[in-house]
């Protein structure tokens, strides 16, 4: 039986006291050791930012990366060793700005790896920029007059795209965070979960409180259908007096590894390595 001490590091965590990251790592590990996942078995990819860190406070395989690039890498050792549960953590820069091009291209590959992207609407790291989804009107260290940029919906863009699981949680309700992030764990396919994440420091606008006001439970709405894509589009993009968590929209699409010729039964980094005969090859040549 797994339990949340197997993942235990003896790393302390580098966030700011009351960061919605240090949920997020507790519901985490509830959600591994109530799915019954060993360390071994799963492996973390992260890039640069605060969200980034999360694997560093884990005792498991992770790959810590370049900034904006981890869902590559993560492509890369899902393709190599398919029966390896591959989890990426990234922040709001990390995911929608650095890494936005390669946002989009993964979920149109579907590779069966879980995207959790921990939203606060800054960069936290860098000391308080303004991020792809910071609110219009905030000021901050690169906005002093107010960001004027339209914010990035990366909900909206993730259903546009048809990924095959668009959720959204709150840091705030780790019950509700735990759930959701079991559901993600355990689909197959592209799992998407942006988590609204409190920064205490340099985000005095989205606090806990402010989001508590504001979210709601797709849950507990029965006529609420996740497969209905249209209802899906106009529920993402709800934002201000209400923002809905839960699962967005499910579809249901063929998974990249389902395509590769390789042999399902057997990742390639276990596959016997056969050195390719390059005498005849270059006789071709010479």
């Amino acid at each position: 039986m797994v339990t949340k001490q197997d993942y235990n590091s003896d790393d302390p965590a580098a966030w700011c006291p009351g960061c919605g990251n240090f949920a997020i790592l507790n519901s985490l590990k509830a959600a591994l050791s109530e799915l019954n996942l060993e360390p071994w078995q799963v492996i973390f990819v992260s890039g640069i930012g605060q969200a980034a860190k999360l694997p560093h406070y884990l005792k498991c395989n992770f790959f810590n990366g370049l900034h904006g690039r981890a869902l590559p890498a993560a492509f890369g050792i899902k393709a190599v060793n398919h029966k390896m549960k591959v989890i990426v953590h990234g922040g709001d820069g990390d995911a929608y700005a650095e890494g936005g091009n390669h946002f989009v291209h993964a979920i149109r590959r579907n590779a069966d790896i879980t995207y959790f992207v921990h939203d606060n609407q800054i960069y936290g790291l860098t000391k308080g920029q303004a991020s792809p989804t910071t609110d219009p009107g905030m000021k901050t260290g690169t906005t002093p007059f107010g960001s004027y940029n339209e914010p990035e919906h990366p909900l909206t863009m993730a259903i546009a795209l048809n990924a095959s699981f668009v959720a959204r949680a709150f840091a705030g309700d780790p019950v509700h965070l735990v759930k959701i992030m079991k559901s993600a764990l355990s689909h197959r396919g592209f799992a998407f979960v942006d988590i609204l994440q409190p920064c205490i420091t340099f985000n005095k606008v989205n606090t806990y409180q402010w989001y508590k006001e504001r979210v709601y439970k797709l849950d507990e709405d029965p006529a609420y259908d996740p497969a209905d894509r249209s209802a899906a589009f106009t529920r993402s993009l709800e934002w201000g007096d209400k923002i809905p968590t839960g699962i967005i929209y499910k579809s249901s699409r063929p998974v990249y590894e389902d395509h590769s010729p390789v042999d399902k039964n057997i990742s390639l980094c276990r596959e016997e390595l056969t050195p390719p005969k390059l005498e005849a090859l270059l006789k071709n040549y010479f």
